[in-house]
């Protein structure tokens, strides 16, 4: 049984999700959950502490929910561009509302760099691992693939996000993949 806490960020992260962070108010969040009004107000005191934990939240959320896809073991450039799209089907799929409210967050944090603070760290951790997978596949400028791969990871989840639900990933990736290898 989910806490009031949970409840009020999984309703938080709807609402910015579906609605865009303008929607992002205790009081609809208090709505949006079934809560009591004034309970989200008694974990987030300000919409900055709100904001902050809806982060924080999501965050937590990715991490736990791709881990596992994330995680399986591959042998060659196939498996990597498999288990790759896996996570982009994921985060554009049944995480697809997740995803919208991360990348809100993202927008809303360029005039609040606390609040990018957990994205932040997610990201880096991310950035981090894709980069040694890479290496692990040759690629002979880690560092220049690792920011191509990055930026073609966003702008494939943004592109299914925003205009085409349905494009292929797996074509693209290995497309993305080869060409960060050869770079």
């Amino acid at each position: 049984m989910s806490t009031t806490r949970e409840r009020a960020l999984e309703a938080a992260v709807d609402l910015v999700g579906t609605q865009g962070i303008r929607a992002l108010t205790h009081a609809r969040v208090d709505a949006q959950a079934g809560l009591a009004r004034g309970s989200t107000s008694n974990h987030f005191r300000t919409r900055a502490a709100l904001l902050a934990g809806v982060a924080e939240w999501i965050a937590e959320q990715e991490t736990r929910d791709l881990g596992a896809a994330l995680a399986q073991p591959f042998d060659d450039l196939d498996g990597f561009v498999d288990m790759f799209s896996a996570g982009v089907e994921q985060l554009t799929g049944p995480y697809a509302v997740r995803t919208r409210a991360r990348y809100a967050l993202f927008l809303e944090a360029a005039s609040d760099p606390a609040l990018f603070a957990p994205l932040r760290a997610q990201r880096e951790s991310l950035t981090a691992w894709s980069r040694s997978l890479l290496v692990a596949l040759g690629a002979q400028h880690p560092d220049t693939a690792v920011r191509a791969f990055m930026a073609f990871g966003d702008g494939i989840v943004l592109h299914r996000l925003s205009v085409d639900p349905n494009a292929p990933v797996r074509e693209s990736v290995a497309v993305a993949v080869r060409g960060c290898l050869a770079a």
